[in-house]
């Protein structure tokens, strides 16, 4: 195997293990402020973008489908979104954050926030930039 071959490989050990330590270092402040990671994502998703379908949410934050629902009932069991129908198309359904969510989003969002922004900060500016365009740059050369 030649070089650049090993290269390849070397680069996407370093960014899986990568990717699972800050996954799950984040993943653990998370999980002690009562929410699982899919939960807090759909939470971060309703209170940044607003009401989203929930036929849509799953494509949007990496979710099977199946999932959605059984996500959307817990976080509508801890009071911290509701379902609302659309009232052109009966068949669209959406999620809705409430005031209770949105409270709780703004009260743990900051420190999620800061913990990642430790993480990433023995990068410069430039780094991240450059990490950022280069690990697009081979996402999107995956092929269909």
């Amino acid at each position: 195997m030649g070089n650049d071959m090993e290269l390849s490989l070397k680069l996407f050990v370093v960014l899986s293990k990568a990717s699972r330590a800050i996954k799950e270092y984040t993943n653990t402040f998370i999980q002690k402020q009562g929410v699982n990671p899919t939960e807090f994502a759909v939470l971060e998703l309703l209170y940044h973008k607003g009401d989203q379908p929930l036929q849509q949410i799953g494509g949007k934050i990496l979710l099977a489908s199946g999932s959605i629902t059984y996500v959307v009932d817990k976080l509508e069991k801890k009071g911290y979104l509701e379902r609302i129908s659309c009232p052109n198309d009966r068949r669209i359904t959406y999620a809705h954050i409430t005031d209770r969510g949105r409270a709780f989003i703004e009260s743990v969002f900051p420190e999620h926030k800061r913990r990642i922004h430790s993480i990433m900060s023995i990068l410069s500016d430039d780094e991240k930039r450059t990490a950022i365009d280069l690990i697009k740059k081979a996402g999107k050369n995956i092929p269909d």
